[in-house]
């Protein structure tokens, strides 16, 4: 069987998917899993382990689209299944000439347009619409015969200069926290300078020392969050999503908002705070009963939008307090 996953990206929506990878691997041990992925998000992919090989849109254009189309199409997908849901990743599901394209009803679809393109969809019962994402994803494979429940994240080990860097700063392989400032939305990025209070307050209350992580044209929000810690984070190394992997797998707690270094870090065990405002926690969060996530999402007048545009922004009622409780409740546990 030739199978051809579709979730295109962002990071954290890829990891989500993961789990679906592993129970088709599980179920089919002898098909050709292949991943269909942006050029941008490759990487995340290649470090999958269970999947055969990454199909890579390398341009957004038409004839990015007509390139990647007939790759798909020499390969001859029994099936492809669409994790994404929306117009784009439908059409280039169908476009890749698999005898069946998957994908979710008409309720659980972002782009309502994407259904046509689907041979079969699966029909959610109220209680699957109500899941978490992870578990969605895992329900979608019951068109294949699949009922596998386990979340598993079969990511690969990696070497990382920047995790070495980390330990030579502090002299060896000792604890130490991640806070994640930035997000793609600017709806859910919380002020640096309270991420800087909670950095001091992990060195003063748990000891720990922080690294602030940062994606392309952050490194200001960075520093911003060191400048405002009294000297208790300093600004992390430069990072590849196989850094991010590693420095994940060492830390002994990430503090993140809604975003796609926060889901790696739960992805591989590690200890997470959040902070949720216009996405839900119970749908998008870490999905480990101990992980906690200090949500704002009942009281957002704008659910799943990139930007605020109320007279108050409900991220903006976090208090460190509130966080500082919520790292030692995760601590307690």
């Amino acid at each position: 069987m030739n199978i051809l996953i579709v979730r295109m990206g962002a990071l954290g929506d890829i990891i989500h998917a993961v789990p679906a990878a592993a129970a088709l691997r599980t179920a089919f041990p002898d098909a050709r899993i292949d991943w269909l992925v942006e050029a941008r998000h490759r990487p995340i992919v290649d470090l999958v382990s269970v999947i055969d090989r990454a199909v890579v849109l390398e341009r957004p254009s038409i004839f990015g689209w007509l390139d990647i189309s007939r790759r798909m199409r020499e390969v001859r997908y029994d099936v492809a299944i669409d994790f994404q849901g929306l117009m784009k990743s439908a059409v280039l599901a169908r476009a890749s000439g698999a005898r069946r394209v998957i994908g979710f009803s008409i309720w659980h679809l972002r782009e309502k347009g994407a259904r046509p393109f689907y041979s079969e969809i699966h029909r959610e019962t109220p209680a699957e619409r109500a899941n978490h994402i992870v578990r969605q994803n895992l329900a979608l494979l019951q068109s294949l015969g699949v009922s596998d429940t386990t979340i598993r994240f079969p990511l690969a080990d990696v070497s990382s200069r920047a995790l070495e860097e980390i330990h030579t700063v502090l002299g060896g392989e000792h604890p130490f926290a991640l806070i994640n400032p930035g997000a793609a939305w600017p709806n859910k990025r919380w002020p640096a300078d309270r991420f800087g209070e909670v950095a001091a307050f992990l060195r003063e209350v748990r000891g720990l020392p922080s690294f602030v992580l940062w994606g392309p044209g952050e490194e200001g929000l960075a520093g911003a969050v060191v400048e405002t810690s009294s000297g208790a984070a300093r600004v992390a190394p430069p990072t590849r999503i196989a850094d991010l992997l590693a420095l994940s797998r060492a830390a002994s707690l990430m503090v993140s908002g809604d975003t796609g270094p926060l889901h790696l870090a739960a992805a591989v065990g590690t200890p997470t705070v959040s902070l949720f405002g216009p996405t839900d926690p119970q749908r998008n969060g870490p999905w480990h009963a101990d992980d906690v996530s200090v949500s704002r999402y009942g009281a957002c007048g704008c659910h799943y939008e990139r930007r605020c545009r109320k007279a108050e922004w409900c991220l903006d009622s976090i208090a460190v307090p509130e966080v500082t409780a919520a790292i030692q409740q995760r601590f307690q546990k």
